[in-house]
C-alpha cells in the first residue's frame, strides 16, 4: 500500500513538473526518462536469453515444459483474438468518418516506409549469433534461446552441463539484483515519464478531428484491460483486483517507458516476488508473452488499419474487417515489444496494399499515448496469461 501511495504521488508531481512548461524541468525530465529506458533496455536483452535458455534446460522435454507451452500459447491466442474482436466491434458502433485533409508524405518515418512485413519476417531469423544481440532483435533472442536451451536440455547430467546451467543461472541472479535496485529507485523514473505526458498534452498532441478514431483505440484497450482480462481471470477462479494490485510495478513500467520487451525484467521479478508465480512458470511464460501476446497492439492494427484504408476509399465489408482481424492478430504475434512496433508494422502493412499511409502521419503525434496504454494492455495481458498458467499448473499437480 505504501508503494502504491509513492507510485501515485510521483505521478502527481510529475504531471504539475510538465505543466509548468519550463525548459529546463522539461529537459532534466527527458533526459531521466532517458536513461531508465535505456537501463531497462540494457536488462531486457540478457533477461529474455537467459530466461528462456535457464528454463528449457531445467525443464527438459518433461511434461511441466509442455503443459507450460500449451497453456501459454492457448491463452494468448483467446486473449489477442479477444481484443481484435473488440476493436472491430468499437469501430462498427462508432464508426469514425473520413477526415479529408492533405497530410505530405514526408511527416512520416523514413525507417518505417522501407520496411515490407516479409523483411520483418526474415529479419527474425538469425545468420549471426551477435547481430540480434546488438540490435535487440527480440524474436531472433527467442529462437537462439530456444535452440540453445533445447540443446542443454537434451545432453546428459554431466558435470560439464551443469556447471553450464549454473553459471547462466547466477548470471541472471545477478540480473535479477540490478532490476530490484531499479525498482527500489522507480519513483523517480516516473516523476519523469509523467512530466514528459502532461508537457505533450498541455501542448496539444490529440486532435479534435481525430476523436472518433481515438475513442475506438483506447476504448478498445480499457475495454480489453478492466472486462475481457478480468473477466479470463475469474473463470480460472482468480481474483482480478489481487493480480492487478500486485502487478502494478510492471504495469506502471509498461506505461511509461512504452515497451514491454524493456519492462520484462520487472514484470518477471513482479510477477515471482509479489504475486507469487512458480519461477520455473513466470521464467517461461512472460519472455515468450512479451514475444508473442500483444492484445493491445491486435486492436491497434486492426482499427488503424481498417481507418487508414477507410480514408483510401476502400469498402469495408464484413469479409474484409474479418480478413483484418486475423491479420492483425498474426501481425500482432510477430511484433517486437518495442516503443512504436506497432505503428511501424501497421505502416507496412498498409504500404503492402496501397492505402494512403499519409494517413499514418496524421495519426502520429497522438501515437505516444495510444503506445502508453496499449504497452500496459500488454503487460497485463502477460501477467493474466502467466497468472493463469501457474494456476492451471498448480490445480493439476
Amino acid at each position: 500500500m505504501k508503494k502504491t501511495v509513492i507510485w501515485i504521488g510521483a505521478l502527481v508531481v510529475g504531471a504539475i513538473l510538465g505543466l509548468l512548461g519550463l525548459d529546463r524541468i522539461n529537459d532534466l525530465m527527458d533526459f531521466i526518462a532517458t536513461v531508465y529506458v535505456r537501463l531497462f533496455q540494457l536488462l531486457a536483452v540478457p533477461t529474455i536469453v537467459l530466461a528462456i535458455t535457464t528454463t528449457l534446460a531445467t525443464l527438459g522435454s518433461g511434461p511441466d515444459a509442455g503443459r507450460i507451452f500449451r497453456h501459454t500459447i492457448s491463452y494468448t491466442l483467446l486473449t489477442t483474438i479477444v481484443a481484435a474482436a473488440v476493436g472491430l466491434l468499437l469501430y462498427v458502433i462508432i464508426a469514425p468518418g473520413n477526415m479529408q485533409l492533405p497530410v505530405a508524405d514526408s511527416e512520416l518515418p523514413i525507417a518505417g516506409s522501407q520496411l515490407t512485413y516479409t523483411d520483418h519476417l526474415l529479419s527474425v531469423i538469425p545468420n549471426n549469433i551477435v547481430k540480434p544481440f546488438l540490435e535487440g532483435n527480440v524474436l531472433s533472442l527467442l529462437i537462439l534461446a530456444a535452440a540453445i536451451g533445447i540443446a542443454l536440455s537434451q545432453i546428459a547430467d554431466t558435470p560439464q552441463k551443469k556447471t553450464v546451467v549454473n553459471f547462466l543461472q547466477g548470471v541472471q541472479e545477478v540480473l535479477f539484483t540490478l532490476i530490484r535496485g531499479l525498482i527500489v529507485i522507480l519513483p523517480v523514473g516516473i516523476v519523469a515519464f509523467a512530466a514528459q505526458l502532461s508537457a505533450q498534452l498541455s501542448a496539444g498532441v490529440i486532435a479534435d478531428s481525430l476523436g472518433k478514431y481515438v475513442a475506438v483505440v483506447l476504448g478498445g484497450n480499457l475495454l480489453q484491460f478492466f472486462v475481457v482480462l478480468p473477466f479470463f481471470l475469474l473463470t480460472r477462479h482468480l481474483n482480478p483486483i489481487r493480480v492487478m494490485s500486485k502487478m502494478t510495478p510492471a504495469i506502471l513500467t509498461a506505461l511509461f517507458t512504452k515497451s514491454s520487451a524493456a519492462t520484462l525484467p520487472v514484470t518477471m521479478e513482479t510477477a515471482e516476488k509479489r504475486l507469487g508465480i512458480q519461477p520455473k512458470v513466470a521464467r517461461f511464460v512472460l519472455p515468450i508473452c512479451t514475444t508473442i501476446n500483444m492484445n493491445g497492439c491486435a486492436a491497434f492494427i486492426l482499427v488503424t488499419s481498417l481507418f487508414v484504408m477507410q480514408q483510401g476509399g476502400i469498402e469495408l465489408t464484413w469479409p474484409t474487417m474479418l480478413t483484418w482481424l486475423l491479420i492483425s492478430v498474426v501481425s500482432a504475434i510477430g511484433n517486437a515489444g518495442v516503443p512504436m512496433g506497432c505503428y511501424f508494422l501497421t505502416l507496412s502493412l498498409m504500404s503492402g496494399i496501397n492505402a494512403p499511409i499519409a494517413v499514418l502521419g496524421i495519426i502520429l503525434p497522438i501515437y505516444t499515448i495510444i503506445d502508453m496504454v496499449e504497452t500496459a494492455v500488454n503487460v497485463w495481458s502477460d501477467s493474466c496469461v502467466c497468472a493463469m498458467t501457474d494456476h492451471d499448473l498448480k490445480d493439476r499437480s
